[in-house]
């Protein structure tokens, strides 16, 4: 089983923001080059901070009602949440170092 939830539209609400441990979703698209870099790096630290926070992925272009609800014109762009309030926003192919940082400061 995959560390990462694909999450949507319909299950967002569900699954991120009534989620009991704090939140990390990156917005992506497939045919985003950056998004594509991106993508491994949160796959990564969803392993190696597995039980300790939530990773998800929501493709855009299938779900266009969530990203537009946050402002999201750009991508990749990864949201953070913590008991249901986005407190966090990264956008851009940052590197991995950088969103660890950002996601290590939500579940201390």
């Amino acid at each position: 089983m995959s560390e990462v939830l694909e999450v949507n539209d319909s299950n967002f609400e569900d699954e991120i923001i009534k989620s009991d441990l704090p939140a990390m979703v990156d917005f992506w698209a497939p045919w985003c080059q950056p998004c594509l870099i991106t993508g491994p790096w949160v796959e990564e630290l969803a392993r190696d901070y597995q039980g300790r926070f939530k990773a998800a992925k929501m493709n855009v272009d299938k779900n266009p009602m969530t990203p537009s609800r946050y402002g999201i014109r750009s991508i990749p762009t990864i949201l953070l949440f913590k008991d249901g309030a986005l407190v966090d926003t990264i956008v851009g192919a940052v590197g991995k170092a950088n969103i660890e940082k950002a996601m290590v400061k939500l579940i201390q």
